[in-house]
């Protein structure tokens, strides 16, 4: 079973919990505190387990991908955008902790 805690399925479940708290209550603060939790969750363990430098980068990194699926959800859609970001957040997040485990 996979682990719900890993920092990769946080940011992504909060990429699209977001997307879709903010979508279906009309409320874009309630999709950015959704992100903003599971950032907050990750970086805990990013610290941990990258150092604070990289888990800096890796929070700026995720928040910075929710900007990048606007622009990119005119071309693609809203959905595909926002499961495309958070594919590529979860990816530099596993990328980063099994790098650091070397």
């Amino acid at each position: 079973m996979a682990d719900l805690t890993r920092p990769s399925v946080l940011v992504a479940a909060g990429l699209i919990g977001g997307y879709a708290a903010a979508r279906y209550s009309g409320r874009r603060q309630l999709g950015g505190a959704v992100l903003a939790a599971a950032v907050a969750l990750s970086e805990r363990r990013w610290v941990r387990t990258t150092g604070p430098v990289v888990a800096t980068g890796l929070g700026a990194l995720t928040t910075g991908l929710m900007g990048v699926s606007h622009p990119l959800a005119k071309r693609i859609g809203a959905w595909p955008s926002v499961v495309a970001v958070a594919a590529i957040a979860a990816g530099a997040s596993e990328a980063a902790e099994r790098l650091s485990d070397r």
